[in-house]
């Protein structure tokens, strides 16, 4: 083990042990409400100290949409009013979404930049809606994450404004959404870590032209919004867009067998990534990072180090 992986550990250890993140799994009975989900939720009373919540409103759907922020250390300090920061927009697993449900991944973000193990940066939890970031019937999760929350966001903190300084990460349906995302709108984004997402589910949405059965539901979204077609007509185009992908799962996670496939598949597709399969590590984003520590976030530097070096900067 070379000493950047020892001090990825290390550091994995020591903010981890205030790490405690939830799997949520929604149903899909009933609506939206009857299913506990809101467009704005509370935030808990013990959250980290740095976290922040707030609100924009949503014109695609005519309401007030929620959202958490993470500032850095020393973001409000005078003497660094003028330093720009670049953001990481973490998607959270579950089919109901809340803005609140990742949250305590803020703790370890928090030793990490303070141990220098990763740069600073803004960390924005999103609301995935109550159908796993789809755009579906009158919600607009897609749609208002990538058309309203990333300006709001831009307008209201100090943000380096371009791709260079924009990620994308989830896990679980929100590894689902990073990677449909990351290869729809790679004009925004300069870097995405889908992990643990459910590929083989998105394989079957392919495979039915849309048609996504959940149990005796079956839910028709648009035929090529899944992560195979998307990284098909992502691996089309010339030149290819830059954009790094990260992806991770352990080896005894229910999605293993469908992000080997999926993996695969990009490398059939000529689409490069890296990837990270922490052995014995099942479905659970505390025990992914207790084994990758700030490795994930660190991936994300090298896109940020070019916007924070004056690299090039595309005009989006």
């Amino acid at each position: 083990m070379d000493a950047t992986a020892m001090n990825f550990e290390a550091a994995g250890k020591v903010a981890l042990r205030t790490l405690v993140i939830a799997i949520f799994l929604g149903t899909t009975d009933g609506n939206a409400q009857e299913r506990g989900f809101r467009w704005v939720n509370s935030m808990p009373e013990d959250s980290h100290p740095r976290l922040e919540h707030g609100t924009y409103f949503s014109d695609a759907m005519a309401l007030d949409v929620g959202y958490v922020v993470y500032l850095p250390p020393g973001y409000e300090d005078p003497e660094q009013a003028e330093v720009l920061y670049p953001v990481v927009y973490f998607l959270p697993g579950g089919r109901v979404g809340s803005e609140v449900k990742g949250i305590p991944l803020a703790n370890p973000i928090d030793e990490w930049i303070r141990s220098g193990a990763i740069r600073p940066r803004i960390l924005v939890f999103v609301n995935g809606g109550p159908e796993g970031y789809f755009d579906y019937g009158d919600f607009k999760a897609e749609t208002s994450f990538v058309q309203e929350l990333i300006p709001h966001i831009d307008r209201s903190y100090r943000t380096i404004e371009n791709r260079r300084g924009r990620a994308l990460e989830g896990f679980s349906m929100g590894g689902r959404a990073t990677a449909r995302i990351a290869f729809k709108y790679s004009e925004l984004f300069c870097s995405a870590a889908p992990l643990s997402g459910g590929h083989q589910k998105e394989k079957a949405m392919s495979e039915r032209g849309g048609e996504e059965v959940r149990g005796s539901s079956v839910l028709v979204h648009a035929p090529e919004n899944n992560s195979w077609d998307l990284a098909r007509a992502f691996g089309e185009r010339r030149p290819m867009p830059d954009l790094e992908i990260l992806v991770a799962v352990g080896s005894a996670d229910m999605n293993y067998q469908g992000n080997v496939e999926w993996m695969e598949h990009l490398r059939a597709l000529g689409i490069p990534f890296e990837q990270r399969i922490p052995p014995g590590v099942p479905h659970d984003l505390r025990r992914l990072l207790g084994v990758l520590g700030p490795s994930v976030e660190a991936f994300h530097d090298r896109c940020f180090a070019a916007a924070s070096t004056g690299g090039p900067s595309p005009d989006h």
